[in-house]
């Protein structure tokens, strides 16, 4: 009995350990990601000169190079150890994306925006794949009896510092001659990304349960045929589309045609990310009691009222109304994107989970 107890609190500790880790990597994690992939992104990309269809090329690039993920899957189950792989991937992902603040050092101006593309895109091949090992290890990480409270209580915290950053910058942005506030978000930002690396190797490494497929067509073929993933991977994905197409723009609309200064925008991103904060814990305590999958449909009538609401600038006065949609796209997607990393690693076979 004794031998049980300890054994039973080291595996505790071990969960505990890693589940701190977690948390504290994703604090410089989402400061970074929302200095540099936030609402500012915008204003960057226009002070290089990028134009709308550019602005959509860099937006689109996450999602572009989520494709690779399928790659992530094949390579985890050759390569199993996850702990290393994340932090390679991941760390040179943070590496690149940060070297995109030297790009008008680096490259002449009729060519600042490709070097921007493409810098970018390499990172985000290795984020892609990596996180794939990262989804995989942390599912392993933390128990499901905590998962949906654990993750809205992470993303709480997390989402606390990118508010704050978000604020403190738009403040920065504002005050500053347009150069120099970009060099003062990237210095951050790098310091940010060596604090990430340095997170990612207080990660555990538990040993990873490789798939019971035999051959790369047998793997590829599993979530195929698990009907409720299948049916619901299908509507999410027409809905993402109808999504990317409208919501990665209200930073344009309002930086380019509203004329609406940087400190405004980070107030109504500040609100966006409020709401989002407090709709983890929200979304966390509703995942203890109904299936991810029920509550990730809830989410979607209030990411298409934040769109619709748009339609209101004509009769009403702007900020009112961009506080009003923002709130509700924070409330909206905080909600899809927990309870869809909720849904891959929870309902589904722990063995195929990285091809989920």
């Amino acid at each position: 009995r004794l031998y049980r107890n300890r054994l039973r609190n080291r595996k505790h500790s071990a969960y505990r350990s890693g589940m701190l880790a977690a948390t504290l990597e994703g604090v410089p994690a989402i400061i970074m990601f929302q200095l540099l992939g936030g609402p500012f992104l915008t204003g960057y990309l226009l002070y290089l000169g990028a134009s709308s269809l550019q602005i959509g090329i860099v937006l689109a690039i996450p999602s572009m190079a989520n494709m690779l993920q399928i790659v992530g899957a094949l390579l985890i189950q050759r390569f199993s150890n996850r702990k290393l792989a994340f932090a390679l991937l991941c760390g040179v992902h943070r590496i690149l994306w940060v070297s995109t603040g030297l790009v008008p050092l680096w490259f002449p101006e009729s060519f600042s925006v490709a070097a921007y593309i493409v810098i970018c895109a390499t990172g985000f091949v290795g984020q892609a794949i990596g996180s794939v090992y990262w989804t995989s290890l942390i599912a392993d990480m933390v128990p499901a009896r905590v998962r949906g409270r654990y993750f809205g209580i992470r993303n709480t915290i997390l989402w606390a510092g990118g508010c704050t950053a978000i604020l403190v910058f738009g403040q920065v942005l504002d005050r500053l001659p347009e150069p120099h506030g970009f060099y003062w978000m990237y210095a951050v930002a790098a310091v940010c990304a060596v604090l990430d690396i340095v997170f990612f190797m207080r990660y555990p490494n538990p040993p990873f349960q490789k798939s019971a497929q035999t051959g790369m067509k047998a793997m590829l073929t599993v979530p195929f045929r698990h009907q409720p993933f299948l049916k619901a991977m299908l509507f999410i994905s027409l809905w993402l589309f109808l999504q990317g197409i409208s919501v990665p723009f209200f930073n344009y609309v309002m930086l380019d045609v509203m004329k609406i200064s940087y400190q405004s925008i980070s107030i109504a991103t500040m609100t966006q990310n409020v709401a989002m904060m407090a709709s983890y814990y929200m979304w966390g305590n509703l995942n203890a009691k109904y299936a991810s999958k029920t509550l990730l449909f809830w989410t979607l009538p209030v990411i298409a009222s934040s769109c619709m609401l748009w339609g209101m600038l004509p009769l009403l006065p702007d900020m009112p109304v961009l506080l009003a949609a923002h709130v509700l796209v924070g409330i909206g997607t905080g909600g899809f994107n927990q309870l869809m990393f909720n849904f891959v690693v929870g309902d589904t076979p722990k063995s195929e989970r990285p091809m989920f």
